[in-house]
């Protein structure tokens, strides 16, 4: 049985292009350099972001964790959001790896500006840990892309502080697709950038972290540590590299289908759309129905999978699996929940 999966944009399946591609590639060891695919690959990256060199690392989380260990020192501390992956996403991984602090910055649309890294910034005070690196999400997973001009201006804050900047652009290009621009005006200032191939561009594994030739030799070496040296990754590669050329052409498909999305769910009644998180490929929502938890296993029984609400609110992600025709079947599926369980 095929099911509507609207649980994440990680769960897309290669296409066959990929398929093929990753049957017939060129493979070596990646540990000795020498898988001619995986270097197109990390090239390929490099150059649309702008950036003199790249890392095939096994997940995003990884990349995100590469960068904080090569840029930080032991004691360091990273401003980063309160809400944003490293912290609510990565398994407490900033402190384990690579022993640094987070100072969180919050504010109700989870984005960071200016003043905040200023006043974030620690003192020469011997009792304050040292403040070395600024890390930025762009798209973020509530759903809505910062600006490329407040992106700059945070960039700029951070080097006039000495202060490294890296972007968790795991959805960078669905960020660069909703603001119509290249996405190297999103990546090419910052330090260092890890975006997945794995979210929306359908690679079954994989994340790009790119920056510097110093910082990738260093990066390389703290990957392996990691236990992340890879061997015929080129099978892996190759996919990627249909991911950066084909598939971030597509994304505006995906945020028009979850816009459908939106305005029909946000017709019923009983049903409140979050418009300001839906800039992207994500849809926000609530039901009236105190009991609206049921509604997974309700959709699951009808052929589609969602998952369970986050404090009453619902998340649902458009991605290359889900046609128009889904997106129909699941604003039916949620008319049908609610009038089979009225709100009191």
């Amino acid at each position: 049985m095929r099911y509507i999966d609207l649980r994440s944009d990680t769960v897309t399946l290669p296409t066959k292009e990929m398929r093929q591609a990753m049957a017939e590639a060129l493979v070596g060891d990646d540990v000795y350099q020498d898988d001619p695919t995986v270097k197109e690959l990390e090239a390929l990256a490099a150059q649309v972001t702008g950036h003199p060199a790249a890392l095939f690392v096994a997940s995003g989380t990884m990349g995100n964790q590469l960068a904080i260990m090569t840029h930080t020192r032991r004691g360091d501390e990273v401003i980063t959001g309160a809400n944003y992956h490293i912290v609510a996403h990565e398994v407490g991984a900033a402190a384990v790896l690579s022993n640094v602090s987070i100072r969180m910055i919050h504010h109700d649309n989870d984005w960071i500006y200016p003043e905040d890294i200023r006043k974030a910034v620690r003192s020469t005070d011997i009792h304050h840990p040292t403040t070395s690196l600024l890390s930025l999400e762009n798209a973020l997973s509530n759903g809505t892309v910062m600006p490329v001009e407040l992106m700059n201006r945070n960039i700029d804050m951070a080097h006039s502080l000495n202060l490294k900047v890296h972007l968790d652009g795991a959805r960078v290009f669905n960020a660069a697709a909703f603001l119509g621009c290249d996405v190297k005006e999103l990546t090419s200032r910052c330090d260092s950038v890890m975006f997945c191939l794995s979210k929306g561009l359908c690679s079954p594994i994989g994340s790009m972290l790119v920056g510097s030739k110093e910082f990738i030799e260093n990066a390389r070496k703290n990957r392996k540590l990691l236990g992340g040296g890879l061997r015929q990754a080129g099978i892996l590669a190759a996919a990627g590299i249909i991911s950066i050329k084909e598939m971030t052409r597509r994304l505006s498909q995906d945020h028009a289908n979850a816009e459908m999305l939106a305005r029909c769910l946000a017709k019923i009644p009983q049903v409140h759309v979050f418009d300001q998180l839906r800039d992207i490929n994500m849809v926000y929502f609530k039901l009236d129905d105190q009991s609206s938890g049921r509604l997974v296993d309700f959709a699951f029984k009808r052929g589609c999978k969602i998952n369970p609400p986050g404090n009453g609110v619902f998340r649902v992600v458009t991605h290359n699996d889900v046609t128009v025709e889904d997106v129909d079947a699941f604003v039916d599926i949620v008319r049908q929940y609610l009038k089979e369980n009225p709100s009191d």
